[in-house]
């Protein structure tokens, strides 16, 4: 067993690809879409990547880095990705030791990992080493072309009534001079109200612009942002981002509505303007993510037919207190 860099080349993307793809086959990602973020990853970020090769054939992956939008110089998150047939061989055990070896010049502080549900060896590698349970997602889905509208047009109605307007990016990308600021001003606004495993750190216009509105998935005529119309304020926001790997995919970036325009059907309407695009579209599923703790945004989804799968738990490990 060897264990060596990723060296960002075709061949290891593709190997990256396809040993997580072995482990969650529900997922697909593409070259593309890895080159993307690791051509425009924010400077200030520690990363690496590693591939575990036995007679050199690629049985594992791992890495650590650290999140634009929640970063503290010594807090890292880590992956270790074992193929199901591979495991239970020390592996696993021998590529997380040598990413905390990797680690060990910064000096970190606190550890994160993730694993779903549905994976207790995944689980269990982490519990045994000391992690524990942060936070909780429900990964949800809903099969665009068998959603029915109908249940929802009065709350929708409700939010139109009250002199809110629903407008794709797109269409305020050509009548709004200063629409990049306003959005971002407002996505960023929407991720503060959601749960967090850690003080949120805004990575700034410039790396929105870059990452966010640069993307590949971005799609201008899926992300609906609500306006009130009396102010010209922006409200609300949801977005969905296209899937490279699948094309009949969709998959919700942030919906939310500020705090002092809440229970007046605008989440609504924003959710009803994305599914309707998604299924006038064609495109199969809408996938989202939600905090357990965020029973308001789950109560809509439940309520449009999403269904859940498995949970995504964030486990976290202490290593430092903080001021040390």
């Amino acid at each position: 067993m060897t264990i060596r860099p990723d060296t960002q080349s075709d061949t290891d993307y593709a190997t990256r690809i396809a040993i997580g793809h072995a482990c969650y086959p529900d997922y697909i990602e593409t070259i593309e879409e890895l080159r993307f973020s690791d051509a425009n990853r924010d400077p200030k970020i520690k990363w690496a990547r590693f591939i575990v090769e036995v007679a050199g054939v690629p049985v594992a992956t791992g890495n650590y880095g650290q999140s634009t939008d929640m970063y503290h110089p010594q807090k890292f998150g880590i992956g270790v990705s074992v193929l199901p047939e591979w495991e239970g061989q020390g592996i696993g055990k021998a590529l997380y030791a040598h990413i905390l070896s990797a680690l060990e010049p910064y000096d970190p502080i606190l550890l994160r990992a993730h694993a779903r549900e549905d994976r207790p060896r995944a689980m269990r590698f982490l519990t045994d080493r000391g992690y524990t349970e942060a936070m909780r997602e429900w990964e949800s889905r809903l099969s665009a072309q068998h959603f029915d509208p109908a249940p929802f047009t009065d709350a929708a109605q409700k939010a139109l009534d009250s002199g809110i307007t629903v407008h794709s990016v797109a269409e305020l990308a050509k009548t709004v001079p200063d629409w990049k600021q306003r959005l971002k001003e407002l996505d960023w606004t929407i991720t503060l109200d959601m749960p967090s495993t850690d003080v949120l750190t805004d990575p700034g216009f410039e790396h929105f612009e870059k990452t966010t509105l640069g993307n590949p998935s971005f799609l201008p005529d899926a992300w609906f942002v609500a306006i009130d119309s009396a102010s010209d304020h922006w409200v609300g926001e949801s977005a969905l981002w296209k899937s490279a790997g699948e094309p009949d995919v969709l998959y919700v970036g942030a919906t939310g509505v500020r705090r002092e325009y809440r229970r007046k059907g605008i989440a609504t309407a924003l959710k009803l303007a994305a599914v309707q695009w998604a299924k006038d579209a064609g495109k199969r599923e809408i996938r989202t993510w939600n905090a357990q703790q965020n029973r308001a945004m789950l109560s809509i989804n439940e309520a449009m037919g999403f269904e859940k799968i498995p949970a995504w738990i964030s486990y976290e490990k202490k290593l430092k207190e903080e001021n040390s």
